[in-house]
C-alpha cells in the first residue's frame, strides 16, 4: 500500500503506467482479440462452424502434419547444430573460432529467406552446382528437405547463442575432478555436462520449433506444393479471399504456439541447476584431443563453408546477366532495382530506424515498471509485452488489418502502421534484456538520487537507462535488423504507397527474377552491415562492449 501511495503521488510514473497499459492493449491484444472475434463471428451471428470445417478439411490436416513435421525436424537439427558450434566455440581448440562466429551471426542480419533464394540458384533445376557441375537435369530443392536444410542454416544461431552462455556459466572443475577421477572424456560429458545442459536443449529445441512453424516467407519461396499453417493464413486470407479461414487458422497456430511458449517458459524457470558452482574460478582448458578436435570442426566447418557458399553466390548472382542461361557479369540487375525499387529500400530503411528507438525506449520503460513498480495490471504488462514471442508474424499482421482498418483507429495504408507492428513484434527481446539487467541492479543506486531531491522522471533517465544501456542497445539494434529483415509481419500491411525491400524479393522470386531479388538482398545487407558497423562504432566511443550488447540479443 505505501508503494502504491507513493505511485499515486509521481505524475511521471502513473503516466508511464498508463501509457505502457494503453499501448500493449492497443497494440498487441487487441488485434489478437479482432483475429478471435473474426473466426467465430462472421455477419452479425457467433458460430464455431468455420473451426469444424477447417478442422475436418484435408487441407487443413496435411498444413497441420506437415507444419509439425518439419518443425520438429528443425528443432532438432538446429539445435543440434547450434550446440555443436557453441561447444567448439566454449571448449575446443580451434584456429577458426572467430570464423564460425561470424559465421553463426550473418544468418540473423539477413532475411529469413535469403538462403531459400541462394538453394534455388544453386541446387535448383537450373542450379549451378545440379545442372551446370553435376549435370542433373531435374534436380528437386523443393519440399521437405529444402525447407529443412534452409531452415536448419537460418535458426541454429539462435541455439548457438543460447549454449555459449550456458556451458560458460559450467564450472570447468566439475569435468576436471571428473577426468582426474579417471572417467574418460566422453564419459565425462555425458554424466557432467550434458546433464547439466538439458535445459538448455529442451528450451533450444521449442524455440527453434515455433521459429520453423511460424516461418512464412520460406515455404512460400522454397516449399513447393508443401503447405504449412503460417503460409495458409496469408494463402486463405489473402489469395482465396476466405478471411474467416484465413483467421481461423491463425487462432488454431496462435494456440500452438503459445502453447509452446508457456512450456518453455516453465522448462526456463527449472534451469537454476544449470550453473550449479557459479561462474568458472579459471579459464576453462580446451579440448585438444584429435579424436575430439578433428571431427568437431569438420562438422562445424561443413556448415560454414555451405553457409558461405550460399551466401558467395547470391551476391555473385546479383551481377549475374541472367542466372541458369547467362553469367556474364554485369549491372543490370542493380540498375533495374535502383530505378523500380528504390521507393521499397528507402521505406524499409525509414521505417527501421523509426521502428528501433521506439522499440527499444519502450521496451526499457516497460521492464523497468516490471522491475522496480508496484501496480495493478503488473502482470498483465508484463505478459503482454513478451506476447510476441509466441505470436507468429503472419498473425500479428493479419490481426492489424482487422483491427485498423475502421476509424477511429484507422491506420492501414500509412507509414504508422508498418512502424507499429515491427516495433510491437521485436518488443520481447527488449524487455527480457532490460528485466534481466534490472534485476541485476541494487535499488539502492536509484533511491539515493531519489533521495537527494530528484525526481521520477530524473532517476530514469540519468540513472536506470545509463544502468541498463546494454540491454537498450542490444533491443535497438535487434529492432532494426529484424525489421530491415522482416517479412511475416508486413505481408498483409504493405500498399502502393509504403512498400518493404523484402515484399519487393518476394515479388521478384514468385516472377523468376532471381537476379533481381538477388541485387535486392545484396543492398539490404550492405544497409544492414553499414547501420550496425556505425552504431557498433558510436557504442565503442561511449565504452559500451559490442559483445555484452550481442550477448543480450
Amino acid at each position: 500500500m505505501k508503494e502504491k501511495k507513493k505511485i499515486c503521488k509521481d505524475p511521471f510514473t502513473l503516466l508511464l503506467i498508463f501509457t505502457s497499459l494503453v499501448v500493449v492493449s492497443v497494440f498487441i491484444v487487441y488485434p489478437l482479440f479482432c483475429i478471435l472475434k473474426s473466426s467465430i463471428y462472421y455477419q452479425g451471428v457467433f458460430s464455431f462452424d468455420t473451426y469444424m470445417d477447417t478442422l475436418s478439411g484435408s487441407g487443413f490436416k496435411i498444413a497441420f502434419v506437415n507444419s509439425m513435421k518439419l518443425g520438429f525436424a528443425t528443432a532438432v537439427t538446429a539445435t543440434i547444430t547450434g550446440f555443436l558450434f557453441a561447444y567448439v566455440d566454449a571448449c575446443v581448440s580451434s584456429p577458426f573460432k572467430k570464423l564460425y562466429n561470424v559465421t553463426s551471426i550473418v544468418p540473423v542480419i539477413s532475411p529469413p529467406f535469403v538462403l531459400s533464394l541462394s538453394a534455388i540458384l544453386l541446387l535448383g533445376k537450373r542450379g549451378l552446382i545440379t545442372y551446370n557441375f553435376l549435370g542433373i537435369k531435374n534436380a528437386n530443392i523443393y519440399g521437405f528437405g529444402g525447407l529443412l536444410l534452409v531452415q536448419t542454416l537460418a535458426f541454429f544461431p539462435v541455439s548457438a547463442m543460447m549454449f555459449k552462455g550456458m556451458i560458460n556459466n559450467i564450472d570447468s572443475s566439475l569435468e576436471e575432478a571428473s577426468r582426474n577421477m579417471g572417467a574418460s572424456r566422453l564419459k565425462s560429458f555425458m554424466t557432467i555436462t550434458l546433464p547439466l545442459l538439458l535445459p538448455g536443449f529442451a528450451n533450444s529445441f521449442m524455440l527453434s520449433f515455433i521459429e520453423s512453424i511460424t516461418d512464412y516467407s520460406n515455404p512460400m519461396i522454397i516449399g513447393g506444393g508443401y503447405k504449412t499453417l503460417a503460409s495458409q493464413i496469408y494463402v486463405q486470407a489473402i489469395g482465396n479471399y476466405k478471411l474467416q479461414v484465413g483467421t481461423t487458422i491463425a487462432v488454431i497456430l496462435l494456440m500452438v504456439t503459445v502453447f509452446v511458449f508457456l512450456l518453455q517458459r516453465w522448462l526456463l524457470s527449472k534451469k537454476t541447476f544449470v550453473t550449479l558452482t557459479g561462474k568458472a574460478t579459471r579459464e576453462r582448458q580446451m579440448i585438444k584431443e584429435k579424436s575430439v578436435v578433428i571431427p568437431l570442426n569438420i562438422i562445424c566447418m561443413l556448415f560454414t563453408l555451405c553457409i558461405w557458399l550460399f551466401y558467395a553466390f547470391l551476391i555473385l548472382g546479383s551481377f549475374f546477366k541472367m542466372w541458369g542461361i547467362d553469367y556474364s557479369m554485369c549491372l543490370d540487375n542493380f540498375i533495374y532495382v535502383l530505378t523500380y525499387s528504390m521507393d521499397a529500400l528507402r521505406d524499409s530503411t525509414i521505417i527501421s530506424l523509426l521502428a528501433a528507438p521506439i522499440s527499444g525506449v519502450f521496451a526499457m520503460i516497460v521492464a523497468y515498471l516490471v522491475v522496480r513498480k508496484k501496480f495493478r495490471g503488473k502482470l498483465y504488462l508484463e505478459q503482454a509485452s513478451l506476447l510476441g514471442l509466441a505470436v507468429p508474424g503472419t498473425v500479428f499482421g493479419l490481426g492489424y488489418i482487422l483491427a485498423f482498418n475502421n476509424k477511429p483507429l484507422l491506420l492501414t495504408n500509412t507509414l504508422a502502421i508498418l512502424v507499429i507492428v515491427l516495433a510491437m513484434t521485436r518488443l520481447p527481446v527488449g524487455v527480457r534484456s532490460g528485466i534481466a539487467s534490472l534485476q541485476q541492479i541494487d535499488p539502492s543506486i536509484e533511491e539515493a538520487g531519489r533521495n537527494l531531491g530528484a525526481s521520477s522522471n530524473k532517476v530514469f533517465w540519468s540513472i536506470t537507462i545509463p544502468l541498463i544501456k546494454s540491454s537498450f542497445f542490444s533491443g535497438l539494434i535487434f529492432t532494426f535488423i529484424k525489421s530491415m529483415t522482416s517479412i511475416s509481419a508486413v505481408i498483409f500491411l504493405v500498399s502502393s504507397r509504403y512498400n518493404l525491400l523484402t515484399v519487393r524479393m518476394m515479388t521478384y522470386v514468385d516472377k523468376g527474377r532471381f537476379g533481381y531479388a538477388a541485387a535486392c538482398a545484396t543492398l539490404l545487407i550492405v544497409v544492414v552491415f553499414a547501420v550496425v558497423g556505425i552504431v557498433w562504432k558510436f557504442l565503442s566511443k561511449m565504452g559500451i562492449s559490442t559483445e555484452d550488447v550481442m550477448s543480450n540479443i
